[in-house]
């Protein structure tokens, strides 16, 4: 079994996108609880915070279907993230779970949940001068996949 305490060890020094997607497929093999990644997001070291969201981002991607029962506290989280390199990961995550090519049974999960402080914060996202402009594009895109669901 993979504790959060080993996958902060394995994530603690400098990881490429080879890191990444063995790192993923560890995780998926364990079934690392999802909430579990989503709390070292926030890591105080905003290093491990960038790589665990990356790891996230590709967690999500290759394995919603499976994680349909977590999703709601990725959303729950999503207003909370500081980090600029942690925003444009959130940010890619929910273009993905939004998206046309999402599942049936990710759509019908998400039509159930308020996604409005999600929205709000990509907006807020969208407007600050200081956010990274890669950030700023991922949430505009996002934006656009909710806009028939929100006005």
């Amino acid at each position: 079994m993979l504790t959060q305490g080993e996958l902060i060890k394995h994530i603690s020094a400098t990881i490429g996108k080879a890191r990444v997607l063995s790192l993923t497929a560890l995780m998926r093999e364990h079934k690392f609880p999802l909430p579990e990644l989503i709390d070292i997001t926030f890591h105080h070291d905003k290093n491990i915070a960038f790589r665990a969201s990356w790891l996230l981002e590709n967690l999500v991607i290759a394995n919603a279907d499976e994680l349909i029962n977590e999703l709601h506290y990725l959303f729950q989280r999503f207003a909370d993230v500081k980090y600029p390199s942690s925003q444009r990961h959130y940010a890619n995550t929910i273009i993905r779970l939004t998206g046309s090519k999402a599942s049936a049974k990710v759509k019908e999960k998400l039509a159930r949940l308020n996604l409005e402080p999600v929205v709000e914060k990509l907006f807020d996202w969208l407007i600050d001068p200081e956010i990274l402009v890669a950030v700023k594009a991922s949430s505009a895109e996002a934006l656009l996949n909710l806009c028939n669901r929100y006005n």
